[in-house]
């Protein structure tokens, strides 16, 4: 059993009275429709059943009429309670009763058909009624949403599901069925509809709904006069009675259609009321032919039985479908004169229709219906007509674009491919024909796929122009009756897009493609219409048709883009071209127009114009810019940043652009995208973000006029979009678009300069905010998805934007939902960086080209931007960048090189001018660059272009090239001629004609060409593209009376403006059209933003505008407001380069702000400034770990804010520098406000949170303010009460940060100990006292840390007491160091570690001290721990500190005492240091010795050197001897247990060092004075040496191994100067062999061979051979003896320069240098002697020479010899001794006898001792011994006897024992030897006899010759 449903619902519209005020529904204003007898609710009815739930659905449906009800919004929101919600779901039904028009269900009940079938004057009556009340919709009914929809609905959803416009109850296209408001739990397969009078099985409609219309047409005139009228009227009203209507509807239709035509209003008014009801009740839906194949409602549009391979002629179709005729018959009712109550009436069966969810309406059915809105609206004198016009209007066009599914799957495609025809839709194909309706011829230009080059011509330049929109405005109503209306029936005209045949496609189109094909056909409907150009006068004139028409079109463009969005930029809206088969996706069609319109309506000068469509450019921006990329560039680039800099566009276009560029800058991704597309793309044009933030920094900066007054200023406009209710007599169009939501509050933008500054910093503030948010919070994750960074910058934009600045939709449009799907290309910042890097280069080549086009070039060959130097490729350049200058191409191209002239044809051959008209091609070529001056150049390029021109058009009337280029020359003249204000006489055509004769090859060139040529020429002027711009902007009017009085009336700032505007649109335009050719090709990609890194090179090239446009308004300003705003960019800004570690900005913008807070200069601070401290103070708390450098001018402030709290407050401060000024105080006010809360714990926050502080940040915290500190300290000076508040806050924070690990107080400690030392150093006492006192407790907090082993932390914390013991002077200070110590020690020892080595540091600077009682203190406290603390000191590795400290106590001259009792507590150190387990220094019991340890070095080495030390720094004898004697004492007492290892140690590092002062003069400077070394010398140094020989004798066996050194140092002794030194050295070297004798092995005793071989060779004075000492020089003999005298009585060490180094022979010395090379000659002379005498010494000690072995004698005896023949060598050269004599070598003439005898003798001894030595090694050695024994013998002999008596008595003396040697070893020789050298010797001996010889002598030759006597037998030997 089916149910039926109890009633039918019909809305109608009620207007609002004239107050207000709503007029109640009356009971009168029912319709009632008869039903079933047996009424059953829709809520009761089974949902089982299909038909049911058609019936059902279709009762819920009869609210689709225009307006919604309130009954049932609420029976939907009880619903949605309990279903979820889909994306069609209903969310339009709620009503606003305060400002949307009233609608109200009538219900319709069963007892009352009786009383509304009395016949037609009931319906009359209500006809009336309707027509006098004029049922209206308000414009407020216009929402953006094109609904009344709860937004909290609508908020829901969009939390739901990504964002779908909200819409009317729509049809579900899927399913086939349509849903009000929700969709039913089951969806049965749905079937046919029946349309009858019979709804089903024997339920009938009541006829009331139509027969009181037929009845009323019936009983007309014009029924009785027309019997075609009567005729059907009458049909129809049987069909009704029978209740066969239903199933009829074209014969029910067809009397309401003729009474339509009557043109009489009753009849129409009735006709068409009953038309809007049927409507509403589905009445013309015809039945379907396949009602088994396609679903109902079947959404394809086609006419029954139309053959799917027909083309969809006229021919073929047998008639219109019912919807086109319903649509016709209602549109046709409107005309010029149609009254008023009719238009109204037109307007509800219209939108009935279109609004209808059962009836679909498509392509040009629609179209028409929305054109006869419109016309209302225009041609309405009612404003309550227009209002209800723009109201139908708009939800006509919302409801079209609602539709529309956007985000299809292909599952859905192959779903709703329909194979069959509906009857009842529109249909796509030009049925109008059949009505007869005037259609314009179609215009290929209009073709989407051809471009559209001229649309405002295609429709203003049509065969019938449109009436309200005409320009001149001249045409009247009736003219255009019958013509176009606002050239709306080019909605119609044949597109490619327009007639869709599905049958030639391969795609099978869906009802949604054909849902989107309307959608953009009224689009691009509606963006014509707003092309359409204004007149002056309708300009002026609000209420002018054309006016209100753009205002209109523009508004209901904006609504569309506000709402639907989503349709606009889904992948998934593709249109289908039905001539190429071509897909175009809908934002690709709609595109050409859309900007077309920006272009020219952005720079109208009509404000209501401008604002929308900067409303419009909006929208685009930000719900478009991932699809309109270059578009949006151009837009930019060439009309809205030109208009901001524009000096003659208003302050309100100024603020309009501004308040769309603040919603800009709150879109961090918008602006992140901005500039990562344009700033980063080197095809763009220009850096947009960059020179907007420029722009927008400049307007925030600009100088206001001094008229301004700041007191009538209004506040900035706040970008909430707001809802004004709309006065009743305003017209509804102007103020519309404030009905949209998200749009600006204009009405108080642009009021003032200053307003508009605020403005600008307004916009600046928020880039900032927008930055900081994106960069610091939006992409910190990095490693995610691209979308994951979107979805959080779309979560994080509440904060960004002011509360309430753009409600759900707008937020949701920046969402990237809507953008989707947004190009996902890897977002990687180095690949950004690197192309804002390249396109800075480009920039830079651009600009060196500009200046000198060949440096240029040759730049960008190098950096690569021309690929090579061919010159295609330089020309391919030149040809297509933007931003070369022409003037500079054309001088480049014109050079004569070789190069040049290539490139130039190269360019040129790039230049396309096939099929060109001549004067065309000429222009192209002419405005690629300018040409230059000179003829030959010039000359140069018209060949080249009449070249190129004829090589490309063979069909010209050219004969030759030579034509081109003549005629080329001569409209380049007339260009000139024609043009050039200076020329008075300009040329005529004749003159042109005449002057192109016979240029065609001696032939004429057609007439009509060249005259075409002159007029092109004449009327259009070949002019650059940028000489235009020029012009536009120099076109204003000059100075002078004339002028002024011409001027007057005119607005000449809106005439300017005009002009250049209109070169801005033109030009736009132009790019416009070039872009959509070049598009064609692939457009350019579009980045999406995802990574924060983009924010930092985004401040990096707008940080210089960010600071300026800042610190301007706060430096001129005292408005709090603006100041709050310039503080937060700061902030902001701060909050940036503190992130991003951007140096040199940071260090600007805080430097920036901390000079703004007026710290320094109190009196002139302001309220402002106290705000700037308050915001620097939270800049140092928010972000106190990236300000690095910047903590200095924080804390600086923080310092001068406490002092301006102290001078306030009365106190006496300090200022060092400033006594002579008089001090400004602050006023009451604001010393009150430094003190308040917010200051004071800001400033104490900045300090106490300094724990939170990182690692690396606490370290700049605590540089800067120890820097601050001492800035304080040093200003105070010597003052009793210093400035010490940083130097407090410094001990604060070591408190506050005390927990912070030991590896970051060691950095921290560095910093802060190197300050106290300054601090505790300064001359100020108190700030001395202050600071140690702060280290004390420091170091007591420090110590109660337990410190492991091996570290240094107490040891680095000490030092500033150490410190301030050497460097302050101040007595009392150096007291307080050291009980600031005594009290740690007495506190804190058992914590002390390291800080041991510390305190004995301080201890020993202060033994140094010349205050006794702080020595004596020192002394004390070192003696106390050594008795009490030894083992700690030992355990902690400070015994090398202690024994350091004792040794610096001994070497104290002042005090004596002191030091003597240091020398026996270091003695006393031994024994206890070897029982001290810590030492392990135990003996081992038997006395061995063990291998060197750690211990050794560790303690015995400290004690030893330690002695050492005092040896040879002590400044008293006494300590000294008692420190040597200690050494050697020790050393002899403990060295027995030493390992050699140690030895070795002691000897290299102990012992030979205590003589290096011999070895090099740089130990001298130790001695403070001469007299003070030699003392040292003479008594500590030679005991020292003797000791030391003592030392090794003691332990020869030990040191052994060490003997090479101490021979070295016996030389270094020996060798000196000094002969005291010299002797000491042979008496040690003599003592060390005597006493160790036994103890040399052969090779020791080689080594000591060696040595004096060594020394000999040293000593030998070489030098008194050379002859260059006996050149005479200046200067007398005697004063050279005197400087030769030697007998000073100073000690000083002087070593022997070595032989090698003598004097050039041929250079003279100097008398200086002579001197000292005589006295070294004497040394070494002295030195040869004592050496030799140390020899003769030694060997004549039996125990030695019976130890040395018979070589290393031989070697000995061979420096001897060596020394004696040098000497007889010098002795026996009397001329070369006379020589020295003469320039003064000695004061008698100089020899080396003693040298000569002492030597021979002693070699004569040696050798006779060896010769007769019995040993084996000796004997064998004999003859060696022997070559060397007779000749010295018989030499000396022989000298011997040539010694004259009387003359030289000294040398007899001195050989004379020599002699008796001789004669007494040659007596011994063994018979045969003394045989074999008696030839020899005899003669000698004999000749003895003949002098007077001493009595040795004598002896010696008696036994001779006795002995030769015996030998040769002259005596017989005795037996």
């Amino acid at each position: 059993m089916e149910v039926v449903p109890s009633a039918y619902n019909v809305l109608l519209p009620l207007s609002p009275q004239a107050d207000g005020s709503s007029t109640p529904p009356r009971s009168d204003d029912k319709v009632t429709i008869s039903v079933s007898d047996e009424p059953t609710s829709a809520a009761s009815s089974p949902a089982v059943d299909p038909l049911n739930d058609e019936e059902e659905e279709r009762e819920k449906e009869t609210a689709m009429g225009p307006p919604n009800h309130e009954d049932e919004v609420k029976e939907n929101d009880q619903e949605e309670e309990s279903r979820p919600m889909t994306p069609q779901q209903d969310s339009t039904t709620e009503v606003n009763h305060s400002d949307r028009m009233r609608s109200v269900y009538i219900p319709v009940e069963e007892d009352e058909v009786v009383e509304h079938e009395k016949g037609d004057e009931a319906r009359r009556a209500m006809s009336e009624r309707d027509a006098t009340t004029k049922p209206s919709l308000p414009v407020h009914h216009l929402e953006v949403n094109g609904d009344t929809g709860s937004k909290a609905e609508a908020q829901e959803e969009a939390s739901e599901r990504p964002p779908t416009p909200p819409t009317k109850p729509s049809r579900d296209l899927v399913n086939g069925t349509s849903q009000a408001s929700s969709p039913r739990p089951v969806v049965e397969p749905p079937r046919p509809h029946k349309r009858s009078l019979t709804i089903s099985k024997g339920h009938t409609v009541s006829v009331v709904l139509i027969s009181t219309a037929l009845e009323t047409i019936a009983a007309s005139k014009e029924a009785k006069r027309s019997a075609s009228l009567r005729e059907s009227t009458q049909k129809a009203l049987e069909l009704i009675r029978s209740n066969e209507g239903g199933d009829r509807p074209r014969e029910i239709f067809e009397p309401l259609r003729l009474a339509c035509e009557t043109k009489n209003e009753k009849l129409m008014i009735a006709s068409l009321d009953c038309i809007s009801k049927l409507v509403s009740y589905s009445f013309f839906t015809e039945p379907d032919s396949h009602p088994n194949q396609i679903p109902s409602p079947p959404p394809s549009p086609r006419h029954p039985g139309e053959n799917p391979s027909a083309n969809g002629s006229q021919s073929s179709i047998p008639q219109p479908s019912l919807v086109d005729l319903v649509a016709h018959t209602i549109a046709s009712c409107h005309t010029e004169s149609t009254p008023e109550t009719v238009s109204l009436q037109i307007v509800k069966a219209l939108l009935s229709l279109v609004l209808s969810p059962t009836i679909l309406v498509h392509h040009s059915s629609l179209l028409k219906a929305v054109r006869t809105v419109y016309n209302v609206y225009l041609l309405s004198a009612d404003p309550v007509n227009q209002g209800v016009a723009q109201g139908g209007l708009t939800q006509m066009v919302q409801h079209v674009f609602a539709r529309c599914r956007i985000g299809r799957t292909s599952k859905d495609v192959s779903d709703l491919a329909l194979p069959s025809l509906t009857p009842h839709e529109s249909t796509p194909t030009s049925a109008r024909a059949s009505f007869a309706i005037p259609t314009p011829e179609p215009d290929a230009r209009l073709s989407h796929d051809a471009g559209d080059e001229a649309l405002s011509e295609a429709e203003t330049a049509n065969s019938q122009p449109p009436l309200p929109l005409s320009p001149n405005g001249s045409q009247s109503y009736e003219q255009a009756t019958t013509q176009n209306r606002l050239s709306l029936q080019n909605f119609e005209t044949a597109n490619p897009l327009d007639a869709l045949h599905e049958a030639e496609h391969a795609h099978n189109l869906t009802s949604n493609d054909l849902f989107i094909k309307d959608a953009f056909l009224v689009f691009r409907a509606l963006c014509k219409l707003t092309m359409k150009p204004l007149n002056t006068e309708s300009e002026r004139d609000l209420k002018s048709h054309a006016m209100r028409s753009k205002l209109l079109s523009l508004h209901l463009v904006l609504t569309v883009l506000n709402s639907h969005m989503p349709l606009f930029v889904d992948p998934t809206a593709i249109i289908y071209s039905s001539s190429s088969n071509e897909a175009t996706t809908f934002v690709q069609a709609i595109n050409q127009y859309l900007c077309l319109s920006l272009s020219r309506n952005a720079v109208s000068p009509v404000p209501q114009v401008f604002e929308i469509s900067v409303e419009i450019f909006w929208r685009v921006l930000s719900g478009m810019r991932t699809k309109l990329k270059k578009e949006i560039e151009v837009l930019l680039h060439e009309i809205f940043i030109p208009i901001l800099e524009m000096r003659t566009s208003t302050l309100k276009q100024k603020a309009v652009i501004l308040g769309m560029l603040s919603r800009l800058c709150q879109d961090s991704q918008a602006l992140v995208e901005i500039y990562l597309n344009y700033d980063c793309d080197s095809e763009a044009a220009d850096n947009i973000y960059e020179h907007l933030i420029n722009i927008i920094s400049k307007i925030g900066t600009s100088p206001t006029s001094p008229a301004h007054q700041r007191g009538s200023e209004p506040s900035s406009p706040a970008l909430s979009p707001t809802s004004k209710t709309q006065s009743s007599g305003a017209t509804p169009s102007i103020s519309s678009v404030l009905s949209v939501s998200g749009t600006m509050d204009t009405s108080v933008m642009g009021l003032s300069e200053g307003q508009l500054k605020r403005q600008g910093l307004e916009c600046l503030a928020a880039v900032l905010r927008s930055l900081v948010a994106w960069g610091t919070a939006a992409g910190k994750v990095t490693d995610e998805p691209l979308a994951t960074p979107a979805k959080s910058h779309a979560g994080e934009e509440a904060p960004i934007t002011p509360e309430g600045s753009l409600d759900w939709l707008s937020a949701a449009m920046n969402a990237e939902t809507l953008r989707q799907p947004t190009p996902d290309p890897v977002d990687d910042p180095s690949k950004f960086e690197s192309a804002k890097q390249k396109k800075t280069t480009l920039l830079e080549g651009i600009k060196k080209f500009n200046f000198k086009p060949k440096r240029g070039v040759q730049f960008l060959l190098e950096t690569g931007f021309i690929p090579s130097k061919a010159p295609g490729d330089i020309a391919r350049f030149l040809l297509t960048t933007d931003g070369l200058s022409k003037s500079m191409i054309g001088e480049y191209l014109g050079e004569g090189d070789e190069e040049n002239v290539a490139i130039m044809h190269a360019f040129v051959d790039q230049l396309d001018f096939k099929e060109l008209p001549f004067v065309e091609a000429l222009r192209i070529f002419l405005q690629s660059f300018r040409l230059p001056g000179e003829a030959q150049k010039i000359d140069r390029f018209m060949l080249k272009f009449a070249e190129r021109y004829i090589a490309g058009n063979a069909k010209t009337p050219f004969a030759n090239a030579d034509t081109a280029y003549v005629l080329a020359y001569s409209v380049i003249m007339l260009n000139t001629d024609a043009h050039n204000p200076q020329i008075k006489k300009r040329m005529t055509k004749a003159d042109f004609l005449k002057n192109n004769r016979g240029i065609n090859d001696n032939s004429d060139l057609p007439e009509e060409l060249l005259s075409s040529i002159f007029n092109d020429i004449v009327s259009n002027e070949i002019r650059m593209k940028d000489e235009v711009e020029a012009v536009l902007a120099l076109n204003m009017s000059g100075p002078g009376l004339a002028n002024a009085l011409a001027n007057v009336g005119r607005d000449l700032q809106k005439e300017a403006y005009v002009m250049q505007s209109n070169g801005m649109a033109t030009k736009t335009e132009a790019l416009f059209r070039t872009m959509m050719r070049s598009q064609r090709k692939g457009s350019r990609e579009f980045f999406s933003a995802s990574h924060f890194v983009h924010v930092r090179p985004m401040f990096e090239v707008a940080w210089i505008p960010f600071l300026a446009g800042l610190s301007g308004p706060l430096q001129e300003t005292d408005d709090l407001e603006v100041v709050e705003l310039c503080l937060d960019g700061f902030k902001n800004a701060i909050r940036i380069v503190c992130f991003f570690d951007l140096e040199l900005q940071r260090n600007a913008f805080v430097t920036t702000l901390a000079k703004f807070t007026f710290l320094n200069n109190l009196g002139e601070m302001k309220t402002k400034n106290m705000e700037a401290i308050k915001t620097l103070l939270d800049v140092a708390v928010t972000e106190g770990n990236n300000l690095k450098g910047s903590w200095h001018e924080v804390l600086t402030c923080v310092s001068q804010l406490e002092h301006m709290q102290l001078i306030s407050g009365g106190a006496e401060v300090p200022d060092a520098g400033r006594k002579s000024r008089i001090r400004k105080l602050p006023t009451e006010e604001l010393a009150n406000e430094s003190r308040s809360t917010h200051i004071t714990v800001a400033a104490d926050m900045v300090f106490s949170l300094s724990h939170f502080l990182s690692g690396t940040a606490i370290v700049d915290f605590v540089q800067a303010l120890s820097d601050v500190s001492w800035e304080e300290i040093q200003s105070s000076g010597l003052s009793q009460h210093p400035r010490m508040f940083s130097l407090q806050k410094l001990v604060e924070i070591s408190y506050y940060n005390m927990t912070r690990i030991r590896l970051e107080w060691s950095n921290l400690w560095d910093i802060l100990g190197e300050h106290f030392k300054l601090v505790c150093c300064h001359n100020n006492p108190h700030v001395a006292f202050f600071a140690l006192d702060s280290l004390r407790q420091l170091a007591m907090r420090f110590l109660e840390k337990e410190e492991l082993p091996h570290f240094k932390f107490q040891k680095d914390f000490l030092k500033p007491f150490e410190n301030t013991m050497i460097h302050n002077q101040n007595p009392e200070v150096r007291d307080m160091v050291l009980q600031c110590l005594q009290q740690m020690i007495q506190a804190r020892v058992q914590n002390m570690r390291s800080g041991w080595r510390t305190m004995f540091g301080v201890f020993s600077a202060a033994s140094k001290v010349l205050t006794e009682r702080i020595a004596n203190s020192a002394f004390e406290i070192v003696t106390r721990l050594n008795k009490d603390h030894f083992a700690a000191i030992v355990r902690h590795g400070a015994f090398a500190d202690l024994t350091v400290c004792i040794t610096e106590f001994c070497k104290v001259s002042k005090y004596q005492k002191i030091s003597l009792l240091a020398i026996a507590m270091l003695r006393d150190v031994i024994p206890v240091m070897l029982k001290t387990p810590e030492c392990s220094l135990t003996i081992p019991p038997d006395g061995k010795t063990s291998p060197m340890d750690d211990a050794m070095i560790k303690f015995w080495f400290p004690v030893l050197f330690g002695f050492y030390d005092i040896i040879m720094n002590g400044e008293d004898l006494e300590v000294r001897r008692l420190a040597l004697d200690s050494l050697f004492t020790t050393l002899k007492t403990y060295g027995a247990t030493y390992p050699v290892e140690f030895w070795d140690t002691v000897c290299q590092e102990l012992l030979f060092p205590i003589f290096a002062v011999l070895k090099s003069s740089h130990d001298l400077s130790r001695f403070s004075t001469q007299e003070d070394m030699s003392v040292w010398l003479s008594t500590t140094m030679i005991q020292a040496l003797r000791d030391l020989i003592d030392l090794y004798t003691f332990y020869f066996d030990i040191l052994e191994r060490f003997l090479d050194g101490l021979l070295d140092l016996l030389c270094v002794c020996i060798c000196q100067e000094n002969d005291t030194l010299a002797r000491i050295g042979t008496s040690c070297l003599q003592q060390l062999l005597e006493n160790n004798v036994t103890k040399l092995s052969s090779a020791r005793w080689e080594r000591v061979t060696t040595t004096f071989v060594k020394l000999f060779r040293t000593t030998t004075p070489h030098q008194l051979f050379d002859e260059s000492l006996r050149v005479e020089i200046d200067g007398t003999s005697a004063e050279m003896a005197e400087g030769t005298d030697y007998n000073g009585q100073a000690i000083l060490p002087a070593p022997l320069s070595p032989n090698s180094e003598q004097p050039k022979s041929d250079a003279r010395s100097s008398l200086t240098e002579r001197r000292r090379i005589f006295k070294q000659i004497i040394v070494k002379c002295v030195l040869q002697l004592l050496l030799i005498e140390t020899t003769n010494d030694l060997l004549r000690n039996n125990n030695v020479y019976t130890t040395i072995p018979p070589e290393q004698l031989l070697r000995l005896m061979g420096v001897l010899d060596h020394s004696y023949q040098f000497a007889r060598m010098f002795n026996e050269d009397k001329e070369l001794r006379t020589g020295l004599w003469k320039v003064g070598f000695m004061k008698h003439l100089p020899n080396l006898l003693k040298q000569e005898s002492s030597s021979a003798a002693t070699l004569v001894h040696v050798l006779l001792q060896m010769y007769y030595d019995p040993r084996p090694e000796h004997q064998a050695a004999r003859p060696q011994i022997a070559e060397r024994l007779l000749p010295l013998g018989l030499g000396v002999l022989q000298d011997y006897n040539k010694l004259r008596a009387d003359t030289q008595s000294k040398n007899i003396t001195a050989w004379t024992p020599v002699v008796a040697e001789i004669l007494e070893g040659f007596c011994r020789f063994d018979d045969k030897a003394f045989s074999r050298y008696l030839p020899a010797i005899y003669p000698l001996a004999t000749d003895l006899l003949s002098r007077e010889i001493a009595p040795e002598i004598r002896q010696t030759m008696k036994t001779y010759f006795l002995r030769v006597g015996y030998a040769q037998g002259i005596i017989e030997a005795s037996s």
